[in-house]
């Protein structure tokens, strides 16, 4: 009797102690995955507060691109008469707009158009994050086209007429692909100043002026393009309040 007491008795501890090691343990594992999963809700909270850092950092540098193309053009467009009337004998008829870069006026001309490219390649830039990636390229090549033209004189010939023709070209596409982001009215207007200003390149390019004059025909190709970058950064700008 007293044998199978004490058996029993040892069996009892055993059991005790193994439920004991089996209940620590348990509550070991417990404790680690609940470290685990709390570590990985961490993980993923960090991860989203750097995403939305990170997109409202976007954010805030495409609000930046309206005021860079308003400037931009208007300082453009404003330079412009004001070389025009410095110009001696300047006629806007027979007269290329890039007359204008050689001569008294070229540092206001070249500078002004600088600042016009820099502009419009800044806010392209900024844009990135925007649906629609095509407008971005076609704007930061017309930007490039217009500081390569203050930089290259039309007195250096090819490198001059080849950053004209990329930024009427690329300046005219931009337009016309900015209406796809656009409603009525402002989609019909982006894509006639489009349309206005690639049909004059192309008239351009075949010597035909209709009456204008060369330097007629060349502000109907570039006169669109500056109406565009002011209208649109308008347009920027009151959706980019509609979406504060």
């Amino acid at each position: 009797m007293y044998i199978l007491e004490a058996f029993m008795e040892k069996n009892l501890c055993r059991s005790f102690f193994r439920w004991r090691y089996g209940y620590y343990h348990s509550m070991n594992s417990i404790s680690l995955l609940v470290m685990d999963m709390a570590q990985e809700q961490v993980s993923i909270h960090n991860n989203a507060d750097m995403d939305h850092g990170k997109q409202m950092s976007l954010d805030r540098g495409a609000a930046l691109a309206p005021s860079l193309l308003l400037i931009g053009a208007s300082q453009f467009l404003l330079l412009l008469v004001a070389a025009e009337a410095l110009y001696p004998g300047y006629s806007v008829a027979t007269n290329a707009i890039s007359d204008l870069g050689v001569g008294e006026t070229a540092v206001i001309f070249n500078t002004s158009i600088v600042i016009f490219g820099a502009a419009s390649f800044a806010a392209a830039y900024l844009l990135r994050s925007r649906p629609g990636r095509l407008l971005p390229v076609c704007m930061a090549f017309a930007g490039i086209g217009a500081i390569c033209v203050g930089l290259f004189p039309e007195t250096l010939g090819l490198p001059h007429y080849l950053s004209a023709l990329t930024a009427f070209l690329f300046g005219g596409i931009a337009a016309i692909v900015s209406s796809q982001q656009a409603r009525m009215p402002f989609a019909l207007l982006f894509v006639l100043l489009g349309a206005v200003t690639l049909t004059a390149l192309v008239l351009e390019i075949a010597n035909l002026t209709l009456g204008l004059g060369h330097g007629g025909m060349e502000r109907m190709i570039a006169y669109p393009i500056i109406i565009w970058e002011i209208v649109f950064a308008g347009w920027l700008a009151g959706k980019a309040e509609e979406m504060v």
